[in-house]
């Protein structure tokens, strides 16, 4: 099947005037509509975000924020309500309107604010900054208030996080120093209660209880030796009555004695019990023991024996070993229960000591901390870190930047155009007559031999022309007094233009080209 391009060339020129009376008329309107918009400036400033002045190996500040960070969060801030309804009442902006709401002037505003800034180089960016208004001069001012927002709100928040940093690690600082405090008050504390039982001094406390305990096996014998010689002088004396054995501190009697005893042993060997012989040696030896002990007492003169003074110098030999050993031992059993607790007091120690050493880096770490935060303080506040600064302030705009008439107007001749061909394509969508060849074939099913065209009467040629001149007319009464009402706009009253009017001198309205 071929297009026949005949055909629809003719329903085209057929229906052209239909077609240029919509077009005519849209895009009129859209003329009427761009022109009658009143005028938007927009005034731009241009903000630079810099890099730090200091390299970051030399000193860093202490804020990490992008940006596009920083600008969003400025951004957010300028378009609070409290901001924008400050900025309206500075400026004027709705004196006009005093009775308008506070929301349609929020939205009102905040429509015509634009911050915008385009793909940053690292840190390093051009911000854009504008506001719409009908007056060139207002555009600029409150383009340029804004600006100096930015600015503000800047340095505010820089310092305000390098403040705050600072802030947290002198706290950070003054707590950390308090708790060091603490921990080694600790130490101290658990040091002086178990000063005898710290593992420092556990080899000492081994060697002196070794020592000590060699030194009681000392004491021990050296009391075992007292005792027993203690016992032995006295076993003497109680026998003999004396305790020098030398013949030539001996009395008469003393030797006679000796002798006695000799014999009544010999005695005792050879005689009878009943002998008068041994009873006799035993009387005698009684009696010469009766005056050696007689002559003993009488030789002292209430001055202490021999026997005496050795068994007082034993005693004291013996009561001071038995204290030495009391003291040894308590010595022993202090140091062994110190040996015993040592561990646990080690343990105890060590987890203390840990706890110390933990908060000690913890104090380095925050010292070395506060150190970089008041670096980067002082970086901020001397304005040497990353800033923002205007490279260009707004200035009145020569030109409008809204509306774009020439996009309206183009936008208003497509419409035109495709309502006009929606309205050929709907008329012949509707129009079920027959006018092709295929049409009939279509319709009867079967293939004429040949076709003969129509050939209207007057009466239909006369509608068809009625029909294009209706639309023609009708498009001029629409288009004709829109046109006059844009003349009269904006170029000139039609009074001025026909002479009608005395002023001939006014001002005539901008242009439909401005």
């Amino acid at each position: 099947m071929t297009l026949d391009l005949r055909f629809y060339l003719s329903l085209i020129l057929r229906r052209l005037p239909i077609i240029l009376a919509i077009t005519i008329t849209a895009t009129m309107a859209g003329i009427l509509y761009a022109v009658s918009l009143p005028p938007v400036f927009r005034a731009e400033s241009r903000l630079l975000i810099e890099n730090a002045q200091i390299p970051d190996e030399l000193a860093a500040s202490t804020v990490r924020s992008t940006a596009d960070e920083i600008l969003l969060s400025i951004q957010q801030r300028i378009l609070t309500r409290e901001n924008l309804l400050t900025l309206a009442d500075r400026h004027n902006l709705f004196g006009d309107a005093p009775e308008m709401a506070q929301n349609v002037k929020l939205d009102l505003v905040g429509g015509r604010i634009e911050i915008y800034m385009p793909t940053t180089q690292g840190n390093t960016g051009v911000v854009h900054v504008s506001f719409a208004a009908g007056d060139p001069e207002l555009s600029a001012v409150v383009t340029n208030d804004i600006a100096e927002q930015i600015l503000q709100w800047n340095t505010e928040l820089r310092t305000r996080a390098t403040g705050s940093t600072l802030d947290f690690f002198d706290q950070e600082v003054r707590r950390l120093t308090e708790e060091l405090s603490q921990q080694n008050a600790k130490i101290l504390e658990f040091e002086q209660a178990n000063r005898d039982a710290l593992p420092e001094s556990l080899e000492y406390r081994r060697t002196r209880q070794a020592s000590q305990q060699e030194r009681l096996l000392q004491v021990n014998r050296e009391l075992a030796s007292l005792r027993d010689r203690r016992d032995r002088l006295t076993e003497l004396y109680d026998r003999t009555g004396r305790l020098v054995t030398s013949e030539t501190d001996r009395t008469p009697e003393q030797e006679r004695l000796e002798q006695a005893r000799q014999e009544l042993a010999s005695a005792l060997v050879v005689l009878a019990p009943s002998n008068p012989r041994l009873r006799a040696l035993q009387t005698e030896v009684a009696a010469l023991e009766e005056r050696v002990k007689a002559q003993l007492g009488a030789a002292g003169g209430g001055q202490l024996s021999a026997f005496e003074v050795q068994m007082l110098d034993i005693d004291g030999q013996i009561t001071f070993l038995a204290e030495q050993k009391k003291l040894l031992e308590e010595d022993l059993a202090r140091l062994e229960t110190s040996i015993e607790a040592t561990p646990a007091n080690s343990i105890r120690l060590a987890e203390l000591q840990n706890n110390y050493e933990t908060v000690r880096v913890q104090y380095e770490e925050a010292v070395s901390s506060l150190s970089e935060a008041r670096m980067g303080d002082r970086i901020e506040v001397t304005d040497r870190g990353q800033r923002i600064s205007v490279i260009e302030k707004a200035v009145p705009p020569p030109f409008r930047a809204e509306p774009n008439r020439q996009r309206l107007a183009t936008a208003a001749l497509g419409a035109g155009v495709i309502l006009s061909a929606a309205l050929l394509i709907m008329l012949e969508i509707l129009n079920q007559t027959v006018r092709r060849p295929t049409e009939v074939i279509k319709a009867l099913g079967v293939a004429p031999f040949g076709t003969v065209g129509y050939l209207p009467g007057p009466p239909q040629r006369k509608a068809g022309m009625t029909l294009n001149r209706a639309a023609v007319l009708l498009a001029a009464l629409i288009n004709i007094p829109m046109l006059l009402m844009a003349v009269h706009l904006h170029v000139a009253p039609l009074g001025t233009l026909l002479g009608l009017a005395p002023d001939a001198d006014a001002e005539a309205p901008a242009s439909l080209t401005e």
